[in-house]
């Protein structure tokens, strides 16, 4: 995973540590009256320098200690004090300055003493930590988690509003505008939002023409079922005619509802009854049931076999009965299109890299008009050459089945005339 989001916040929390430090360093710098702990005072550098002053006074007296305290640091020069002990008075800090003390005897025999002042450590705080600190960290803190949370709540707000818009029936609600440049997994699901609004606006569009559609076809068969019915009362004796007009539209209306049924279960029940098969041996029962009902046109229909043997071949994934509905309603819609003595050829191939079966059916009838090839796969859609029909939902139900098994369909006219419709589908 990318995580761009998260190298952005661990982006910025390096950024904001870094200017505490650097805050924190410059405050300290700039202070005139910073102190070294008092420990360090009394256990290393304050008996070092007294031992120090002792050892010259002893040696050399005042003269050499003036040498020695003149090589030292300003810092320490300043914390030292040399008096006679007979005009030394006693030490009264005020609280916060706190001395260490030697006597030693020069070699003179003058008694001396020797102090070095400190400061003593504050009354430690709450949390040991110097309110200074404490205050650059709240002030970072509150600036970083207002950026922080801008940052994200921004996009979110969008999202926010923008499931609200489609919680209204407002289909055409996109957020990836508002978003903007922005490249994270924020503007992921920004993106992936835009693709499900897309989706849900062309299902409800999809979904209203198919009810208008289904309207429309629905209509012509009832409306010759009542003429028939008002026929067979006005002239009783067309009565058996007129029962078997009614006959027949029952049976359009039974096989419209079907096909419906089939499109429904293709578009719905993606992930049901899947289970591995072979679709050569599928592709082959449909042919011998298509040469059954070619034989009153007299259309010959050829059926090409992969190159490998079929035992060999390998299986495709997916709802077979489906898969089937799919090759049987491509194979039919040729026989309906050929003309009496005409020729469908079903080619079966398996091309490599990656494996994919392609199951091509080939006719000689009138093709599709110039453009209407993507469209012929829509529910009756009409444009069809020749017979200036339409395609029903024969070939929608095949798109549909061809898509649950993750393969695709395509159509395209054939330079010596007919349609090829071409199913792929992977091994």
């Amino acid at each position: 995973m990318r995580l761009r989001l998260f190298w952005k916040i661990l982006l910025g929390f390096l950024v904001t540590f870094l200017l505490m430090t650097q805050a924190v360093w410059l405050l300290f710098a700039l202070r005139d009256d910073r102190e070294l702990p008092a420990f360090l005072m009394t256990e290393q550098i304050g008996p070092a320098v007294l031992e120090a002053g002792v050892q010259a006074l002893s040696g050399g007296g005042r003269p050499r200690y003036e040498q020695m305290v003149s090589h030292l640091p300003l810092d320490q020069r300043l914390r030292l004090d040399l008096m006679a002990v007979h005009h030394a008075a006693p030490f009264s800090g005020d609280g916060e300055v706190a001395v260490l003390e030697r006597r030693v005897r020069d070699p003179s025999g003058t008694e001396w003493l020797l102090r070095f002042r400190y400061h003593r450590d504050r009354e430690p705080w709450s949390f040991n930590v110097p309110p200074e600190l404490v205050g650059i960290g709240f002030v970072a803190g509150l600036l970083f988690s207002g950026f922080l949370a801008w940052y994200l709540v921004l996009p979110i707000n969008h999202l926010r509003h923008g499931f609200r818009r489609l919680a209204r029936g407002e289909l055409t609600a996109r957020v990836s505008p508002e978003i903007g440049r922005r490249r994270d997994e924020v503007a992921d699901l920004a993106h992936e939002f835009d693709g499900m609004a897309r989706r849900l606006e062309h299902l409800v569009a999809s979904r209203d023409r198919l009810l208008h559609d289904v309207s429309h076809e629905l209509r012509s068969p009832l409306a010759r079922l009542q003429l028939a019915i008002a026929l067979a009362r006005q002239i009783p004796e067309r009565f058996e005619h007129s029962m078997d007009r009614m006959e027949r539209e029952v049976e359009r209306l039974d096989g419209m509802v079907g096909e419906l049924l089939m499109l429904a279960r293709a578009e719905n029940d993606r992930d049901s009854d899947e289970n591995y098969f072979d679709l050569v041996e599928v592709a082959a029962s449909v042919v011998a049931d298509a040469r059954y009902e070619a034989q009153p046109k007299d259309v010959r229909i050829d059926f090409a076999l992969p190159d490998r043997e079929t035992e060999e071949l390998p299986p495709v994934r997916g709802n077979a009965e489906l898969l089937r509905s799919a090759i049987d309603n491509v194979v039919r819609n040729a026989l309906r299109h050929s003309p009496r003595g005409g020729r469908i050829e079903v080619r079966a191939e398996l091309l490599p890299d990656p494996e994919t079966f392609r199951i091509s059916v080939s006719d000689e009838g009138p093709g599709v008009a110039e453009g209407m090839e993507s469209a012929m796969f829509e529910p009756f859609v009409r444009g069809g050459t020749g017979s200036g029909g339409g395609f029903g939902l024969g070939l929608t139900i095949a798109s549909r089945a061809v898509a649950t098994c993750g393969g695709s369909i395509a159509a395209a006219n054939r330079a010596e005339g007919g349609l090829r419709v071409t199913i792929e589908v992977p091994v």
